[in-house]
């Protein structure tokens, strides 16, 4: 039974999205919600106990039809995997919650779509083989493209029908790559083209190549790094800021796609084809960065600021992965994981502001003050702190984390001057929103919007989140060492490889 266990992160939101179409469900949103609650509080606890398993007893590989690798399809559960579902369905959850509050009543397909993409995502990360990490995108980005589309209106058309062209377009070439790679390995299993492509010689190298650089453009695509990144702003801020919450692990599947790539199958065992993406990473990763605070300072929203934010951490967790090392890759998964909470909690935190301010919603122009200024102020300083790394929180812990492992790096004469200056266009940044949206009142009374308080789901899940970032520093020692613990087991290559190879139910 431990070994299906690795199974029901996939199954398990498959079952809930199936279960939310059929009646009673379909027509019942008292019935949508309480079952998308529940499931998805199951989904949570399901990763939590195959986190542990993973932890304690090792890699977990299940043979779907008990077909074993190469020439079946695997899951692997491993313990970055095991972490990046974990998260996945903590998210999942937080929005499931939040959306029951009010949300979900503008579509009736918001409680399945938001499972569905669940199972696109933990799908990718636990699938042990690049065919089917192209079969969860799909599944994900389907799913994404209606919840985009969650409330309707001329902005999210536009958003959307961007994202669907450039995903379009994305997918055909990951097929072109996926076959290029097949043609020349004759495997897909991740685990397998490890073992082979050390052994490639001749032309079959520069095939190779050719096939691992179209998946990084791919990878750079769904992470929305530089020059592929235009989508993301608009997409994010334009969707209804529950699903842009969402959509903060969705720029992580391809920065776990890079990172699981390029250091298993391209790493330091891949003979001539090592570290080849090494340089492109580190050029692209640094150009985020840069384009992305200038995004966050030019930002006349909170929902654009926080878009933004998504690509100053997707370029941050790329840089990382063009390091590769342990303590590089140790400090990518903290920094995951916090970037990913916080800038969640900023879209919902947009979404209480611009519904307390009336017209002026989350634009930083001087408005009608908020109904709960001291709760949504409290909110919005630990998040602010957070995001530009001020102690004692997360944020702070990752930004160290991560200067400390670049300093006897090549390429620290380059990061840290930007990563540097970076973070304090963020201290400008988040103190200008903050004066805009708490201070600044057009009215001299400055009375608050004759509007409702947050619902209590609401502020469950936002404070939930945020208390997140202070329980990675309370529990430091131990989220520091499970991280450390995970990348040397990534960078572990030969050991991931029999675990796989030899593995299986």
């Amino acid at each position: 039974m431990i070994q299906h266990l690795a199974s029901l992160p996939v199954l398990m939101p498959m079952l809930a999205a199936i279960i939310l179409l059929l009646p009673p469900c379909g027509k019942s949103l008292f019935a949508r919600r309480l079952t998308s609650s529940l499931m998805a509080i199951l989904t949570f606890v399901i990763t939590v106990l195959l986190l542990v398993q993973v932890k304690d007893n090792g890699i977990i590989v299940y043979a779907i039809g008990n077909w074993s690798a190469p020439f079946g399809i695997v899951l692997v559960a491993d313990m970055l995997s095991t972490l990046l579902v974990t998260l996945t369905a903590f998210l999942g959850l937080g929005v499931v919650l939040y959306g029951c509050a009010g949300d979900d009543e503008q579509g009736s397909f918001f409680h399945p779509l938001v499972h569905f993409l669940i199972l696109g995502v933990n799908g990718a990360f636990l699938t042990g083989d690049l065919f089917n990490v192209f079969v969860f995108f799909e599944v994900l980005l389907i799913a994404s493209y209606a919840l985009l589309m969650h409330g309707g209106g001329k902005p999210k058309t536009r958003a959307a029908l961007h994202y669907v062209i450039l995903n379009l377009v994305g997918s055909s070439v990951f097929l072109i790559g996926l076959g290029i790679l097949y043609g020349v390995l004759g495997t897909l299993n991740i685990a397998d083209m490890a073992n082979k492509v050390p052994q490639l010689t001749g032309d079959d190298v520069y095939l190779a190549k050719a096939g691992g650089l179209l998946l990084l453009v791919v990878f750079a695509l769904k992470s929305a790094l530089l020059p592929l990144h235009l989508w993301l702003p608009n997409a994010y801020s334009s969707a209804t800021p529950v699903v842009a919450a969402l959509f903060a692990i969705m720029t992580k599947v391809g920065v776990y796609a890079t990172l699981r790539v390029y250091t298993v199958v391209f790493g330091e065992q891949a003979g001539e084809l090592e570290h080849m993406a090494q340089s492109w990473l580190w050029a692209l990763a640094i150009a985020t960065i840069v384009i992305g605070a200038i995004g966050v300072l030019a930002a006349q929203d909170l929902r654009k600021l926080t878009a933004n934010l998504v690509l100053v951490s997707v370029g941050t967790l790329v840089a990382l992965v063009a390091l590769q090392n342990i303590n590089a890759t140790a400090a990518l998964l903290y920094y995951l994981v916090h970037s990913t909470l916080v800038t969640a909690a900023l879209f919902l935190l947009a979404d209480l502001i611009a519904t307390q301010r009336g017209k002026a919603g989350d634009r930083l122009v001087g408005g009608r003050a908020v109904k709960q200024p001291f709760l949504l102020g409290a909110c919005f300083i630990i998040a602010g702190l957070t995001v530009i790394g001020m102690p004692p929180l997360s944020g702070f812990v990752g930004k160290i984390w991560i200067l400390k492992t670049t300093l006897n790096s090549e390429q620290a004469l380059v990061f840290w001057p930007v990563y540097l200056i970076m973070s304090l266009a963020l201290i400008v940044a988040i103190s200008r929103a903050g004066t805009s949206l708490f201070w600044e009142h057009k009215d001299k009374g400055g009375e608050a919007a004759d509007v409702a308080n947050a619902h209590p789901l609401q502020v469950i899940v936002l404070v939930g989140l945020l208390t997140s970032s202070v329980l990675l520093v309370v529990f430091g020692d131990l989220a520091t060492q499970y991280a450390l613990e995970t990348a040397t087991q990534l960078h572990d290559i030969s050991g991931g490889i029999n675990a796989v190879l030899k593995g299986g139910l």
